[in-house]
């Protein structure tokens, strides 16, 4: 452990109560976890079990600690408990063993929260500590986190916090704290800051996101509905603007028009266009563009917007341009890699069976010739550049010392390259293995054969049993006529036509033959070497490389000093072989490549590498143990693990590359991203000293007081009778299934008693009388649409008398399905209220509750148990479900109806549902129904006809085959 780690510990134990503990984001929660999960372990012998909550295990490992899964038989768990052991547990199953009392609270001694962040007064972690505290006061309550910036979102969020964990005091520990910066600055890595120039495509990209994203945030502003001080460009490039907008708009969404909606979500896709360009490659970034064209259509704002025409017209040029046969061409300062001309041939004899509007458009049109752009990613060369380096400084420091660079052994061999996700690190395994030409021509062959396949779909709606239209487009060949000139023509049509020709003439020549070049190899893998020609005259790059002021990876400013790198393409690579042992771990990537392909001897060797996903969340760099980190995709959490990894290996050799594209929006996010999580911790410095918690009498927070003696403060000792008794306790029974809502949580704080159990019918049993089936919006829709609720509803009517649906909204969204103007007056099956009135026309006996919140719902419940008796546990339990002889105990309608013979009449012909009833009533049996005459019928049945039907039916001979 490190000295800050040490003092945390120590500050956490010296309190009884516990204390809530927020870290700066990439510091170790798990470390100090395990510290406290091995100080709860024998020797000395524990004083009770200790629980770790957690929705997902974290990637924690301990040969005491153990998990408690949710399928484990319950007499399993409850001796668990009792062995007075660490484990992981998810709070809906420990929330059902502290109710059942299968877990005793007084053998609990302390609860670790994870994510204390994510803790409110619904949340299931609040119930368990509550459940545990009321019977057990001297428990310790840890919570944990590192997540600043969601704590300081909302009014007084780490009050509430403390108060629902029950602890007293909270522990700020921010990178800039004393302790914390001296530990982790002691012995600092060797750091280099490689900044790439943009090509001047990106650059337009960039700068027409940003004016878009500005443009739609202007629109905003203009509604009057949000607060405009948090609608900057800047807060847009972060996951958290949707979440705060829409906190801002979702009680009044059911106002807002359609506009307005659709800039929410597109504000959204202009984040991901902003973080795509700079993470993705040409191709790749265009492919999703076409994707949003073609999904959204006319429906988004953001493309009609000013600028938005350039994000498309810059993607394009990135990737190919159209040119007319005469030269004239679409100017482009990008860099051209791979340019190649794609001739397409004349073809106008071969035109009798087209029409003439196809005609007309395609006569204006004139000869064209596609150009392959291809714009490779700058950061793709400069990371080859970078691993040759790498390599040859090694091979040099090899020769002049024999033996002297390994000083931790083959572990110091490891390059480990961070990109944000997995795509990235096969995209970039690829560019090593195959080589960056043929990674981009591969994506721009994928992208034609996607034409041919949006083609073929589209032809097969609109030119059914038809002759294909065009002029052998599908052929390789595009009709042209010299002498026109090319802007006659509908641009979007001609770029389309000249795509699907390249397409075609693509997929032709894979159905006739494989290509004769060989693949090229690109560097050396692993243990294996494998040479290949760099192409002569390579353009240089031009860097700037420098070494942190201070030496702080997360925190410093670098200063910049450029430094003109030329590679020499035509370096004979060194035959040494290096053997590295592969690690096979699911989020890491190793690349590979043909062992026999050695033939290519002017290439530059390259060193092993190892990808990691930094999205994957697996902190690797210990087991791994690299000497070299190029952070490809930086990001702050992952520098903060690089910092700790230095400090707990002082003695060790390690840099650390930075790859930032300069001027974008990358180094933008990473510079505010450090900036937020300073000014989060700033106000909790600031709240830390004006926060008052509420404590009793013995020192210990409010609000975990038995609900027995809340009820008895809140009744009114005016009405005679006004206090329960003791032993009168109210109840509600609940199924396991809605232990995943708060609702059960809301219950149990206004006092009444929660009786978890397996329900077959309904998910509250409120009394004898009264089942209660609980709908959220979402759920209703489902529900509706599976006929879920169909069934549900006819169970309930069929055990209860009162059964109750309770349709429940969320606090913070609108309390209405729709807006006024929306509700039409007609029925339709598509409309949810058509469907609810439908549904209570079908079961009259129904009962709709609508409920605001889940604190309204637990008032209703309150209410509606007034002068009504409790609830049987075992008889709940028991409805229904089926004896060993199938017959169902307390069925209601089973034994008032013979619900075979009503089943069997409602077949009948004639019989509809609005008169089986009356039959009921007016015959005893089918025996007797059989024997009634017409004229009684049609009294019976409303009509003649319907009457004449079942009379003929009953009485029609049934005719067989043997004579």
């Amino acid at each position: 452990m490190l000295g800050y780690e040490e003092e945390i510990m120590a500050e956490l134990l010296s309190e009884s109560s516990g204390g809530l503990v927020v870290l700066s984001s990439g510091l170790r929660l798990q470390t100090l976890v395990t510290s406290l999960i091995s100080l709860h372990s024998p020797p000395p012998p524990p004083t009770g079990t200790l629980l770790i909550l957690t929705s997902s295990p974290p990637p924690l490992s301990h040969p005491l600690l153990a998990e408690i899964p949710g399928d484990l038989l319950s007499s399993h768990r409850e001796s668990l408990y009792k062995t007075k052991r660490s484990f992981f547990v998810t709070p809906r199953i420990l929330i059902a063993d502290l109710l059942t009392g299968r877990c005793e609270p007084r053998d609990v001694s302390g609860i670790v929260v994870m994510d204390a962040h994510r803790v409110s007064d619904t949340s299931k972690e609040a119930f368990v500590v509550r459940l545990v505290k009321i019977k057990n006061k001297e428990v310790r309550v840890w919570g944990f986190s590192n997540r600043p910036q969601a704590m300081v979102s909302g009014f007084a969020k780490v009050e509430r916090i403390m108060l629902c964990l029950g602890v007293r005091k909270i522990h700020l520990w921010p990178r800039f704290q004393v302790q914390v910066s001296t530990d982790l600055e002691k012995n600092p890595p060797e750091v280099v800051d490689i900044r790439v120039p943009m090509t001047l495509a990106m650059k337009g990209i960039q700068n027409a996101v940003l004016g878009t994203i500005d443009a739609c945030l202007k629109e905003l502003r203009g509604t009057n509905k949000v607060d405009v001080e948090d609608l900057t460009v800047e807060n847009g490039l972060f996951k958290s603007f949707d979440e705060i907008v829409r906190r801002q708009l979702d009680p009044i969404w059911h106002t807002l028009g359609k506009k307005t909606r659709q800039l929410v979500a597109d504000l959204t896709t202009l984040r991901k266009l902003a973080d795509y360009l700079v993470r993705y490659d040409a191709v790749t970034y265009l492919k999703y563009l076409d994707t949003l064209r073609a999904s959204a259509g006319t429906r988004s704002v953001w493309i009609f917007a000013d600028s938005s025409y350039k994000i498309f017209e810059f993607a394009k040029r990135r990737v190919y341009q159209v040119v007319s046969s005469d030269g004239s061409k679409v100017t482009s300062n990008t860099k051209v890699v791979g340019s190649k001309k794609r001739k397409l041939k004349d073809n106008l004899k071969n035109t009798k069976h087209h029409e003439k509007d196809s005609l007309s458009s395609n006569d204006r049109c004139t000869g064209s010739l596609l150009e392959e752009v291809l714009e490779e990613p700058p950061k793709w060369k400069v990371l080859r550049e970078l691993l040759e380096e790498i390599e040859e400084k090694r091979r040099k420091h090899s020769l002049l010392e024999e033996g002297a660079y390994d000083d931790d052994g083959g572990d110091n061999e490891i390059i480990l390259v961070a990109c944000k996700d997995e795509f990235t690190c096969m995209q970039m395994e690829d560019c090593i293995t195959k080589g960056i030409k043929q990674v981009i021509q591969k994506e721009w062959k994928n992208y034609l054969l996607n034409k041919i396949d949006i083609l073929s779909l589209s032809k097969q709606k609109k030119q059914k049993n038809q002759e294909s239209k065009g002029f052998g487009v599908l052929n390789g060949e595009f009709s042209t006529r010299a002498g026109e000139n090319i802007r006659a023509c509908s641009m979007n049509v001609l770029e389309n036509d000249v795509l699907l020709a390249a397409a075609s003439k693509i997929e032709k020549e894979e159905k006739t033959s494989i290509s004769s070049d060989p693949e090229p190899s690109i560097g050396k893998v692993s243990s294996l070497k494998v040479n290949n020609k760099c192409k002569k005259g390579s353009t240089n790059v031009l860097v700037s490389r420098t070494k942190c002021v201070n030496n702080s990876l997360g925190e410093c400013k670098h200063g910049e000093s450029s430094v003109g790198k030329k590679v020499d393409n035509e370096v004979e690579s060194d035959s040494k072989e290096d053997k590295q042992d592969n690690v096979s771990i699911p989020f890491l990537q190793k690349h590979s490549a043909n062992p026999k392909r050695t033939d290519l001897n002017h290439a530059k060797s390259l060193p092993p590498v190892q990808f990691y996903a930094i999205d994957s969340g697996k902190n690797i760099l210990d087991m791994m143990k690299p000497s070299i980190i190029i952070v490809y995709h930086p990001d702050m959490t992952f520098v903060r693990e690089i910092e700790i990894y230095k400090a707990d290996n002082p003695s060790k050799k390690l840099r650390v590359y930075f790859l930032f594209y300069e001027d974008s929006t990358e180094v933008q996010k990473f510079e505010a991203s450090i900036q937020r999580e300073n000014r989060a911790f700033e106000s909790l410095i600031k709240q830390k000293s004006l926060m008052v918690i509420p404590v009793d009498q013995d020192g210990q927070c409010t609000g975990f007081s038995d609900p027995e003696s809340l009820i008895l403060s809140r009744s009114s000792t005016r009405k005679a009778g006004g206090r329960k008794l003791k032993g009168e306790k109210m109840q509600v029974i609940v199924d396991m299934r809605e232990f995943n809502s708060s609702l059960p949580n809301v219950i149990h704080q206004t006092g009444m008693r929660i009786i978890p159990v397996t329900l077959e019918v309904g998910d509250y049993v409120l009394s004898p009388a009264i089942c209660v089936e609980r709908k959220s919006i979402a759920d209703l829709f489902q529900s509706f649409a599976s006929g879920r609720l169909y069934h549900q509803v006819e169970m309930m009517s069929r055990y209860y008398p009162i059964p109750v649906l309770l349709i429940e909204f969320s606090q913070d969204k609108s309390f209405s399905f729709q807006s006024a103007n929306e509700i039409g007056d007609d029925v339709s099956s598509s409309n949810i209220v058509s469907k609810l009135s439908l549904l209570v026309l079908h079961f009259p006996r129904l009962r709709l509750i609508w409920s605001r919140s889940v604190h309204a719902t637990a008032e209703i419940f309150a209410s509606l148990k007034i002068n009504q008796d409790e609830p049987d546990e075992v008889k709940a339990i028991r409805v229904g479900v089926p004896s060993e002889d199938g017959i169902v105990e307390d069925d209601v309608r089973a034994e008032n109806y013979n619900t075979g013979a009503i089943e069997f009449l409602r077949r009948l012909p004639g019989v509809t549902d609005a008169n089986y009833r009356s039959l009921m009533d007016g015959c005893n049996s089918l025996a007797e129904l059989a024997d009634i005459s017409v004229e009684k019928l049609a009294e019976l049945m409303g009509g003649q006809k319907a009457a004449r039907t079942l009379r003929e039916f009953l009485d029609a001979k049934c005719v067989t085959m043997l004579r």
